[in-house]
C-alpha cells in the first residue's frame, strides 16, 4: 500500500486518466519521490495554479483513508509499479495510474484478450453473431474485454461468463456504482467465472458523460484486437477503434448486414479506412498467429488443457514465398528460458547497458511507435524488459 497512496495522491493532484501526472512523472524514478518533491516544493516543473493548489491541499492522508475504505469494501487496487498491474496498459501515452478491481485481474495478464464494442441497441442479426463469436472466442481461451454497457457489451461478457470463461468488464464509474441498472445483476457472474470489473474511478464516483472517452483507452490497449459489431457514424466506438489503430492494436469489423442501414454506417466507414472484415471467429483468432509462443504457455496455465488447440497463420493479402520460411519473433523452449529473435533482439541489445527511453529506442531502430510499443508489451509479458516510470525500459 505504501507506493499505492502515493500514485493515488497524484492522481489527486493532476486528475484522474490526465497526460500531466506522466509528463511530471518523466522526472521522477516513482510516485513516492515525486510526492515528497512536490510537496517540499523542490520542483523546477511549470505547474499550474490549479496544481500548485492541490499539491498544497491534498494529503497523504485522504489518499489512505481511501484505500482503507476500498478494502473494506472488497475492492482491490493495483498502481502502475505493483507487478499485477496489466502490462498491455504501461505502454500507452497515459496510462492509469490506480486501478480499481473486483474478481481476478491475473486473467488479463499473459493470455489471449480481444475487445468488443458496439450499440446498446444493437440489431439482432448483430447480437447472434456477438454471441456466437464471443462464445467461440472464448472457450478457445481468449478474455473478453468489453465495456459492461447494454447490448454489445454485455451480449460479448456472458457469452463468456455464462460458460464459466473468464471476461473482463472496464467501468466508467465506481465499481460500487449501480450503472448500468439493467447489468448489475450480471457482475456477480463475471467474478465467478473467473474474470474482473474494473475501473480507473474510485468508489462513489458517478457514471459522468466525460468518463467514458477516457475510459475506451484502457478498453483498446487491454487487447491484441477491437472488434467493432454494430457503429454508426457518431458512435464511441469508433473512438474506441480509433485508439486501438493509434495503439497499435488490430481493428476487425462486421460486415453490414445492410450497407443502406445507418445502424452500420461507422462499420462501413471503418472499412473503408482499412478495418479487416471478419466473416467467422478464426478470423479474429489470426490475430495471435504472430508470436503464438507468448500466449501458450501462460495460457495453459490459466484455461487448462482446452486452450491447447493448434492457432492459425495469421492472414495475409499477397504473401509471397518467402513468408512460410519466416518464423516468430520470440520462441520459449522451456519454462525459464526466453528466446528473443528479430526486432525484439536488437530491442534486447540496445537495452543491454543501461535503460532508455521508449522514443530513444524507437529512433535508433527506425521503428513506428505503435509498432515498438507492441513489441514491448510481448517482451515484458514474457519477463524479457521491464518498464519503467516516465516510459523507461531495462533488459531483464
Amino acid at each position: 500500500m505504501d507506493e499505492m497512496k502515493y500514485w493515488l495522491w497524484l492522481t489527486m493532484v493532476f486528475g484522474i486518466g490526465s497526460r500531466r501526472l506522466w509528463q511530471f512523472m518523466e522526472r521522477f524514478d516513482s510516485a513516492e519521490e515525486a510526492y515528497r518533491v512536490l510537496t517540499a516544493g523542490e520542483s523546477d516543473a511549470h505547474l499550474t495554479s490549479k496544481e500548485r493548489q492541490s499539491v498544497r491541499t491534498s494529503s497523504l492522508e485522504t489518499a489512505e483513508k481511501l484505500l482503507a475504505e476500498c478494502e473494506r469494501r472488497g475492492v482491490m487496487t493495483v498502481s502502475f509499479s505493483s507487478e499485477e498491474y496489466p502490462p498491455q496498459l504501461r505502454h500507452i501515452s497515459d496510462p492509469p495510474a490506480i486501478l480499481y478491481y473486483r474478481g481476478d485481474i491475473r486473467c488479463l495478464t499473459g493470455t489471449k484478450t480481444i475487445t468488443t464494442v458496439g450499440a446498446r441497441k444493437a440489431l439482432p442479426y448483430t447480437l447472434r453473431v456477438a454471441n456466437r463469436v464471443c462464445t467461440e472466442l472464448a472457450r478457445r481461451g481468449v478474455v473478453i474485454v468489453s465495456g459492461f454497457a447494454v447490448g454489445v457489451d454485455i451480449t460479448s461478457h456472458m457469452a463468456a461468463a455464462a460458460n464459466g470463461h473468464p471476461t473482463a468488464a472496464v467501468l466508467g464509474c465506481g465499481l460500487d456504482v449501480d450503472y448500468p441498472k439493467e447489468n448489475y445483476r450480471f457482475r456477480d457472474a463475471i467474478i465467478e467465472s473467473g474474470g474482473v470489473l474494473v475501473s480507473e474511478y474510485p468508489p462513489g464516483t458517478p457514471p459522468h458523460a466525460q468518463n467514458f472517452p477516457k475510459r475506451n483507452r484502457i478498453l483498446s490497449a487491454l487487447s491484441r484486437a477491437t472488434v467493432v459489431f454494430e457503429a454508426s457514424v457518431k458512435s464511441g466506438s469508433l473512438i474506441t477503434a480509433s485508439l486501438a489503430a493509434d495503439q497499435g492494436r488490430d481493428v476487425y469489423c462486421l460486415p453490414p448486414a445492410d450497407i443502406y442501414d445507418p445502424a452500420y454506417s461507422g462499420n462501413a466507414l471503418l472499412l473503408s479506412e482499412g478495418a479487416s472484415p471478419f466473416f467467422s471467429s478464426d478470423d479474429i483468432y489470426s490475430s495471435f498467429g504472430y508470436g503464438m509462443p507468448l500466449y501458450t504457455e501462460t495460457a495453459d496455465e490459466v484455461f487448462g488443457e482446452e486452450n491447447t488447440q493448434e492457432t492459425p497463420e495469421p492472414r495475409r493479402s499477397a504473401p509471397a514465398p518467402e513468408d512460410k520460411k519466416e518464423e516468430p519473433a520470440l520462441s520459449r523452449s522451456k519454462k525459464d528460458e526466453i528466446k528473443l529473435e528479430g526486432v525484439q533482439a536488437d530491442i534486447a541489445q540496445i537495452l543491454a547497458e543501461a535503460p532508455l527511453h521508449a522514443d530513444i529506442i524507437a529512433q535508433k531502430l527506425g521503428m513506428d511507435m505503435s509498432e515498438l510499443m507492441t513489441e514491448l508489451t510481448e517482451m515484458e509479458i514474457l519477463g524479457a524488459v521491464k518498464s519503467l516510470p516516465g516510459k523507461l525500459y531495462e533488459k531483464i
